[in-house]
């Protein structure tokens, strides 16, 4: 167990360093979890990690959807934030930018794979500050943090409300970004075809797949309206991402 001292003096960060699953130290009631359909989360992008932080490193700035997410989060120098999915690292440059060498990244992620990718970019920049956690966001391995980052992970929810609820309890700022057909005709057939592709990852046995991505989206949307005080949204990508930012400051 590590514990660390809290960015502006707001929150403590309590932590599993590398441990696989459980919370340590939040008494904040948790999602419920299925078993099954962590594994097959897990498994898919365990055999996708090598092709995924390609392709996610080559999209980063498309968009700047999350230059967008990370600016949102309004990080001041000391601060901790945790990325709850955070896949192979994408996104911890710029986290880890902003919090500064006194502040502190937390990446959790459920495959172990991309973690591994995660770490290798962890090392090669010899952050020392940068700690990646196997274990599942519905069930958070944090008791609290200054702010929380998600980046298309509460699709993948099929309670994306009592999810982002929850980090809403343990931290200040909770900004989400997710995909939404919101766009032109054009972009929702892409999206479309993403997602009829992806229909096993996302629980999509359904005849309107984008019908089910916006009501997963619309309930994190309505999670965030009621846990923050403060609220911003902004659409990117034609409309086909939105970023959602909800803050107590």
């Amino acid at each position: 167990m590590a514990q660390d001292a809290p960015g502006r003096g707001r929150r403590r960060p309590v932590t599993r360093d590398g441990a696989a699953g459980g919370r340590a130290g939040s008494e904040a009631p948790a999602a419920e979890s299925d078993p099954r359909r962590l594994r097959r989360v897990r498994r898919s992008y365990d055999a996708w990690a090598r092709v995924y932080d390609w392709f996610a490193r080559a999209t980063a700035s498309v968009g700047g959807v999350r230059a967008a997410c990370v600016r949102s989060l309004d990080l001041a120098p000391g601060d901790t934030v945790v990325e709850f999915g955070c896949g192979p690292g994408v996104n911890l440059p710029a986290l880890r930018e902003a919090v500064g060498p006194s502040g502190r990244v937390v990446g959790v992620d459920v495959s172990t794979r991309m973690l591994d990718r995660a770490a290798g970019l962890v090392a090669r920049r010899g952050w020392e500050n940068v700690s990646l956690v196997e274990a599942d966001a519905e069930r958070p391995p944090v008791a609290a943090a200054d702010a929380v980052l998600a980046t298309f992970v509460t699709s993948l929810f099929p309670d994306p409300y009592a999810v982002v609820r929850l980090w809403c309890d343990l931290a200040d700022a909770v900004v989400v970004a997710a995909f939404v057909p919101e766009g032109n005709r054009a972009a929702n057939a892409a999206l479309r075809a993403f997602v009829a592709l992806n229909g096993r990852l996302f629980d999509a046995r359904t005849d309107d797949p984008l019908g089910m991505l916006a009501e997963r989206t619309a309930a994190a949307r309505r999670a965030l309206d009621d846990g923050a005080t403060v609220r911003e949204r902004d659409r990117r990508l034609f409309g086909t991402i939105v970023v959602e930012a909800g803050r107590d400051r």
